[in-house]
């Protein structure tokens, strides 16, 4: 950097002081005292904290641009009582890749932190209908933590603490304008599963438990979010969901009925509980068993006359005046207790370090299963609303939701379909809702938290019912049975699972039958022999149940109809060479294996070992419709030029043409015109590599 005349510069202290700081200025060291480097196009003079007295160096880019600096003149500055030096380096121009690294960087935090793209754009016409949607969504949401709260086995409070904190977090994260996360009934009840398992001792350790699983959870999903395996989710299909919440809608309501009925139940599985109910039933409470049903049953009537009424939360006041007014607590019912004012300060829960692994499994069992009802919820109104769902950004939005509550000492949370729908009905259209559902929970729990300590139970228990009996989706499961009958064995199989071996083990049962039903079904190949379809141009299929279509005498056509796999490699070659043997005239094999999208080592030997075969029989063989990825491995094991580039082509008329050539076969003497060697666009697969394109002089021979 060239160096320049000295010269000084006069600034008036006041304006220098009121001048906007410089957003490119960086430290650097010169001249004895801190110099600051400048954008050459803004001088702002900057106060040094310095007593130096010198003269004013200035050192620029170019010398060219030293003159208009000369007329300035030569002075010193005061500032409060220190003589200031100053010495100013001139920035040098923004270069591309700045702009593009700062681009880089906009974009990266615009997708992390989607409020930042939403929340400028927001329209305020849109204020009203939010705020409103908010409103109704805090009436849903404040009721029912409590209840979900009582489900996971913790005091109420704690279900409170997850509202606000979860909402906030994800309207900051989420993709989604209208999906609510907060509790929700699965999530609630596989946690109180998971936390009975750990023995906890006392209150303080189950909440302590119930945080810590929450955490786990949210830093399970944040890093499946960053390493982008979000598909996991799909392992957990319909089927499998809704049979699984069946089930823990059985667990919850035989869990509550006690409560609710006023009867002494011990702890125990779900059949240890009916039974001790069916023994019990002469100890009911009356007054708190009217209680209860009182309040169930203004729950379902007033949701069937007024469904847009909060129902949860008309109950919830109710239930309260009645437990000041007529001293229910005094008479027998049994009420929440103390319920502290006001948030906790946010810490990480304290657990022994031998559970710490059984912390993480229970973890990824919340994120599992609360990530499939949450993706669940939020596709649903994706498609109804027109929008896109980034799902590793909803991995990391709903993980930041359950660290938040975590820290905050609330139980783990995930998207909500209820209170999303509830969104929808009151027209809410942004993350606006949230945010006051949020703001609304907070100030409920700073101001009336200590006033539901006079909750009775068994009202608590009613609205427990009420929000899950709904999930209890039984023309599901008969839908299932009526379409597919594996996809009802699958629900039946993870509501059974849930009742008989509890939720965890219950669910994987579930995942585990659905896999190898997925896995039998990929293994059960179907090899058929194609025919030329008259009147069309160059379409085929099976003649199986056509035999009007046209077979090629000395040529055999086979389409493997499944995804060739190392599963069902071997009865797909023992498949082929049963429809070879079936055809004695046979001199050459056209492999159809347009279903093959992928292909491993274990298929790719198959493949060379039927070329063996079939020669050992005088047949050639020639594959159709290979896919690339397909034709990379082929050719990484050695199989494609063992096999010849002559005998790849791109479509079925493609092969049948060279190998009538090959082996001198004449043309059918039918009154079909020429069956085979017409081509047809619908035949050639779609390539994306320019190897992949048809020659306009040649045949399409793969490369």
């Amino acid at each position: 950097m060239p160096r320049v005349r000295r010269c000084a510069l006069s600034l008036h202290p006041c304006r220098s002081l009121l001048k906007h700081w410089s957003e490119h200025v960086k430290p650097v060291v010169g001249m004895g005292a801190a110099a600051w480097r400048l954008n050459p196009l803004d001088l702002r003079p900057l106060r040094l904290a310095s007593s130096a007295q010198r003269p004013i160096s200035l050192t620029c880019c170019s010398p060219d641009s030293a003159p208009r600096y000369e007329r300035l003149g030569e002075c010193r500055l005061r500032v409060c009582v220190l003589e200031v030096g100053f010495a100013y380096l001139m920035t040098p121009p923004i270069t591309a890749e700045d702009i593009a690294a700062r681009q880089r960087i906009r974009r990266g935090l615009h997708r992390r932190l989607p409020i930042l793209t939403w929340l400028p754009l927001y329209k305020r016409a849109r204020l009203r209908p939010d705020i409103v949607a908010g409103v109704v969504v805090a009436a849903l949401a404040i009721p029912q933590s409590l209840g979900y709260a009582s489900i996971a086995g913790v005091p109420v409070q704690v279900g409170l603490y997850a509202v606000p904190i979860a909402l906030l977090a994800y309207a900051a994260l989420g993709t989604s304008p209208q999906l609510i996360v907060g509790p929700v009934s699965t999530v609630s009840v596989l946690s109180a599963s998971l936390v009975a398992s750990l023995h906890p001792v006392g209150v303080a350790q189950a909440v302590a438990y119930t945080s810590a699983i929450a955490l786990a959870a949210g830093v399970i999903l944040i890093l499946a979010g960053l390493l982008r395996v979000g598909w996991v989710a799909e392992f957990l299909n319909k089927p499998i969901v809704t049979g699984f919440v069946f089930g823990l809608t059985i667990l919850v309501i035989i869990g509550e009925l006690p409560n609710l009925l006023g009867i002494p139940v011990t702890p125990g599985d779900v059949l240890h509980r009916i039974s001790v109910l069916v023994r019990n039933i002469n100890q009911i409470d009356l007054l708190t068993a009217t209680v209860g049903v009182s309040a169930l049953a203004v729950l379902f009537i007033g949701q069937r006359l007024l469904p847009r009424m909060p129902w949860a939360l008309v109950v919830l006041i109710l239930g309260l005046a009645a437990s000041h007014w007529l001293e229910l607590a005094a008479h027998g019912v049994a009420v929440v207790g103390h319920v502290p004012k006001g948030l906790p300060t946010p810490s990480v829960p304290l657990v022994p370090p031998s559970r710490l692994v059984d912390i993480v499994f229970a973890g990824a069992a919340i994120a599992f299963v609360g990530l499939a009802e949450g993706l669940s919820a939020g596709r649903l109104y994706a498609a109804k609303g027109h929008y896109r769902l980034d799902t590793d950004q909803e991995l990391i939005a709903v993980g930041g939701a359950n660290i938040g509550s975590g820290l905050f000492g609330g139980l783990g949370v995930a998207g909500s379909l209820s209170k999303t729908a509830a969104v929808d009905r009151a027209g809410g259209g942004s993350q606006v809702s949230g945010l006051s559902a949020a703001a609304i929970a907070i100030l409920a729990i700073l101001l009336v938290a200590p006033a539901l300590s006079a909750l009775p139970k068994a009202v608590l228990s009613a609205i427990v019912i009420n929000a899950v009996w709904g999930l209890m989706d039984l023309a599901a499961i008969h839908r299932y049975m009526k379409v597919r009958k594996n996809d009802g064995i699958t629900a039946l199989v993870a509501a059974g699972g849930v009742l008989i071996a509890g939720p965890m083990l219950g669910l994987l049962l579930a995942i585990g039958q659905a896999l190898l039903g997925m896995v039998y079904r990929s293994s059960r190949v179907d090899v058929e022999v194609l025919g030329k379809i008259p009147g069309e141009k160059a379409a085929w299929g099976g003649v199986r149940q056509h035999p009007d279509r046209i077979t090629i005498p000395g040529i055999l056509v086979l389409r493997v109809d499944v995804s060739l796999f190392w599963v069902n490699a071997a009865e797909v070659q023992e498949a082929i060479l049963q429809a070879v043997d079936a055809a004695p005239d046979t001199k050459a094999l056209i492999l159809d294996l347009g279903a093959t999208d992928q292909l491993e080592t274990t298929s790719a030997d198959m493949l060379s070992e039927l070329r063996d075969q079939l020669a050992e029989r005088n047949l050639d063989l020639y594959l159709v419709r290979v896919r690339w990825p397909v034709r990379t491995v082929l050719a990484r094991t050695g199989f494609r030029a063992q096999l010849g580039e002559d005998h790849l082509w791109h479509n079925v008329a493609q092969g049948i043409r060279e190998a009538r050539r090959e082996h001198g076969i004449e043309r059918p003497g039918q009154a079909e015109p020429e069956p085979i060697v017409e081509e047809a666009a619908e035949e050639i697969v779609a390539a994306s590599t320019p190897e992949d394109m048809p020659d306009s002089e040649a045949p399409r021979r793969l490369r």
